[in-house]
């Protein structure tokens, strides 16, 4: 009796398994065939079921994202991060991507950097980060971001508009550069002026001590007597 007992859990267990499973398997489908509003459901069955499932929480934020319902798609990343293990990058990268695309640049540079600390290696999380630096002004950040990019994916598609961005920055890295040069020189060539104006001042003043050491009003003088003095 408690043999057969125990033979129906596990059948139950198993067949919810399987059910569950099977959810999953056809949100997968139809997630992978962009049918989005038909995998949701599926998506958010099989993560009612099985609330771990890494998978089913990365499928089912992006399709919300597809849906515009980015509060939810949010919310599905965050839940599942903690437990993400090796998918950390993944998830981190989905949810700076959100971020990045709602103009909130802070929380996206941090997902995206995080994700980098999962996986250093992480290219398209190097890729957000640099694009979010753009937006931030972080300019010399995000070309040392899209280098880095280009090294792990060198033959991206993306690669010839990276390096007219990349190459647009540093003209203007060189061009800021001629500007403070420039401006400097100027600077010291004022200073220099002033100095000189300065020492011709000072010069003249000295000029006009030394003339007036001639002119004496008398009573500075000591006057001698080179006469006899007499005594009545």
């Amino acid at each position: 009796m408690k043999k057969n007992c125990f033979f129906m859990i596990y059948c139950l267990i198993a067949t919810a398994v399987c059910f569950g499973q099977a959810n999953f398997l056809r949100g997968e489908e139809l997630f992978m065939q962009n049918r989005p509003n038909e995998a949701v459901v599926f998506l958010e069955i099989s993560i009612a079921e099985d609330p771990a499932h890494v998978q089913a929480f990365l499928y089912l934020g992006i399709v919300y994202e597809q849906l515009d319902r980015t509060d939810e798609a949010i919310a599905a990343y965050r839940r599942i991060l903690p437990r993400a293990g090796n998918l950390t990058a993944y998830v981190s990268t989905n949810l700076g991507n959100v971020y990045f695309n709602r103009g909130d640049n802070e929380n996206a540079e941090f997902f995206y950097s995080q994700a980098l600390e999962a996986n250093p290696v992480f290219s398209a999380a190097f890729l957000g980060r640099a694009n979010t630096r753009i937006r931030s002004r972080a300019l010399r950040e995000a070309v040392a971001d899209y280098e880095l990019y280009l090294a792990l994916e060198p033959h991206s598609s993306k690669r010839p508009q990276i390096e007219r961005m990349v190459a647009f920055i540093r003209s203007e890295f060189a061009a800021e550069e001629r500007q403070r040069l420039l401006e400097e020189e100027t600077a010291r060539a004022e200073a220099e002026r002033r100095q000189r104006l300065l020492d011709d001042l000072a010069a003249s003043l000295l000029s006009a001590a030394d003339d007036s050491r001639g002119l004496s009003t008398g009573a500075e003088d000591i006057e001698v007597y080179e006469g006899e003095f007499e005594l009545e």
